[in-house]
């Protein structure tokens, strides 16, 4: 293992469970894809921009689509462009390399300088693409075939991966990841949370959200349970209007903030 590598114990705005900072550890002293699943609404997504922020690093982002192709996030040749100048007469369109445009993927192995490559939601993508990505996340190099140029990395990026397990990814993929799955954050955890983004609720008052929040949580029957960040925004839907919050409980106000299909909601409306 690498001795020399940044550390990431978490950043202010973002706590870390010990287990996440440790996973984020090996994963940084392995130089391997850091591969996140959890509960949506569990900071999968943040991650990435407190890792940034923590070892002062520069973030790429490359947000997967039910649409997205792993060539995508290596490079594009913009062939429509190129037409448009060989019909207007705007610039050499023999010099390939100037119609081709490096994706997410590309820039974060073209880049002089370490980079924090977000992967996000890769289960949305077709089944094929996580193996399509094997390659060049191992070898941390690809081939532009337009041009024959081959653009190898630098500096090996810390590559974060999340998913909501909305697919069973390839276990050659899995096998090349450090796996790492953030269980809900129980009350104590949450407390902490819930204290970056609101410092001066009162203890009570906090006590008060919690309750009812886990008591959500807890019912039977809820098709989709409200996640951390629902929290946070409910409390302060509940600040901002004046609600007293030491009354919060039955008649959950602003309940559509939490709550967010017909069916959960009928089982609070009486």
């Amino acid at each position: 293992m690498n001795e020399g590598f940044d550390r990431f114990s978490g950043t202010s705005d973002y706590v870390a469970s010990d287990s996440l900072k440790h996973a984020v550890n090996v994963a940084l002293a392995l130089e391997r894809p850091l591969l996140v699943r959890g509960e949506p609404g569990t900071g999968k997504t943040l991650l990435a921009e407190s890792i940034a922020k923590a070892l002062s690093l520069p973030i790429i982002r490359w947000h997967v689509k039910s649409t997205t192709k792993a060539q995508d996030g290596l490079y594009v040749h913009d062939t429509v462009q190129r037409l448009h100048d060989s019909r207007f007469g705007d610039g050499d369109v023999r010099d390939v390399k100037r119609y081709i445009k490096l994706g997410p993927l590309g820039r974060a192995l073209s880049s002089d300088e370490r980079v924090v490559l977000l992967i996000d939601e890769i289960d949305k993508a077709d089944v094929e693409f996580p193996n399509d990505l094997l390659l060049e996340l191992d070898a941390m190099r690809f081939h532009v075939q337009e041009t024959g140029e081959e653009i190898v990395a630098l500096l090996r990026p810390m590559v974060l991966i999340t998913s909501n397990n909305e697919k069973e990814l390839p276990d050659a993929f899995l096998r090349r990841c450090v796996f790492h799955y953030i269980e809900f954050p129980s009350r104590e955890l949450m407390r902490q949370i819930v204290r970056v983004h609101h410092p001066d609720l009162e203890e009570r008052v906090l006590d008060q959200c919690l309750e009812v929040f886990y008591g959500l949580r807890e019912t039977p029957r809820l098709r989709k349970k409200p996640s951390t960040s629902e929290l946070i925004d409910w409390i302060a839907a509940l600040r901002r209007s004046g609600v007293d919050l030491k009354r919060v409980g039955g008649g959950i106000p602003f309940l559509g903030t939490l709550l967010k299909t017909e069916q959960d909601q009928a089982l609070f409306v009486q």
